[in-house]
């Protein structure tokens, strides 16, 4: 059965609001949710950026039993993985069973702030390989230390460790890092409904769970659905591997100038009113091989979104 799930933006809402959000998900029936971890929203009109691992400490007390995963963390650049493996077993301690933890290569978008060069992917699948590697010893409690080619750890014990390995679910856009994730991770982690990743992991070995995020707005018309997106998240129509590379919001604001209001429908964005619209999406990414399906909606009207979710969507996959 596939599992739905729905988005806590951090990119949009500051932590209070993204707490909220959360109980009223969990309220509305959603199996599970996914937090994004962000330094910088991607263009300056979304406006927040909480610092993921605060936020994941309140949802935890104020939800009782929805799952919760963050998509994804980059831990690599921006914050040693021994701060990374401490946020992460404080989180899933506190979760008990219900907490994913996501990672990824990440974007220059968030990496870049400390001064650290940005390097090409297949360093940062190096460098997230040997993280991981550094993070399950720590997650061990034992003391650990270690001294790679990217990273030096001395002495260091995890005291506050859940009884078992965090799950780590992999992101992966090509072939090649849905190969390493079927090799190191717990399961995959994508956006859209793209066939290609499935098809590389389980190709790979990789048969653990398999989550895509579908982005979207729900609104009283899909004109004014279009114009949200437009306004709040064009990044979602530019191309190719800019999401990755740019360094900051201006440079996707200064990207975003390409895009227009056709090309937001034809990426892929949920914008119409109409049920069968929603039903249909979440059916396209089930039938690409994903098990967990969560929507993105864009905009401010977040219990709009899921009052409509509660009462037309959710219920025809019951």
């Amino acid at each position: 059965m596939t599992k739905l799930g729905y988005t806590l933006s951090s990119e949009e809402f500051g932590p209070t609001e993204l707490v909220d959000i959360a109980v009223r998900a969990e309220e509305a029936g959603f199996d599970f949710l996914s937090i994004s971890d962000h330094f910088h929203p991607w263009v300056s009109a979304q406006g927040e950026s909480p610092f993921v691992w605060s936020t994941l400490g309140g949802i935890a007390t104020a939800t009782d039993e929805i799952e919760v995963g963050v998509g994804v963390t980059c831990p690599t650049i921006r914050i040693h993985p021994v701060n990374v493996a401490h946020a992460v077993a404080t989180v899933d301690e506190m979760f008990g069973d219900r907490f994913t933890f996501g990672v990824g290569t990440g974007e220059n978008l968030n990496e870049h702030v400390t001064g650290e060069r940005w390097p090409e992917h297949d360093v940062r699948l190096e460098m997230l390989d040997e993280a991981m590697d550094v993070m399950r010893s720590l997650w061990t409690g034992e003391p650990t230390s270690h001294h790679g080619e990217h990273y030096t750890v001395e002495n260091a014990r995890l005291y506050t460790v859940p009884d078992e390995q965090p799950t780590t679910i992999g992101s992966a856009f090509g072939p090649q890092t849905a190969k390493w994730v079927a090799e190191t991770a717990d399961g995959l982690w994508c956006s859209g409904p793209k066939e290609e990743p499935v098809e590389a992991y389980e190709d790979a070995g990789g048969d653990g769970p398999k989550y895509t995020q579908l982005h979207g707005c729900y609104a009283d018309s899909e004109e004014e659905a279009i114009e949200t997106i437009y306004e709040q998240w064009p990044n979602g129509s530019i191309p190719g591997e800019l999401g990755q590379e740019l360094p900051t919001p201006a440079h996707f604001e200064q990207a975003a100038q390409m895009v227009e209001k056709e090309d937001i429908a034809e990426a892929g964005t949920t914008t119409e009113p109409d049920p069968q619209a929603h039903i249909d999406s979440i059916e396209e990414a089930a039938d690409a091989g994903y098990d967990h399906v969560y929507f993105h909606q864009i905009g401010d009207e977040q219990e709009k979104a899921i009052e409509f979710y509660e009462e037309e969507v959710l219920p025809s996959f019951r």
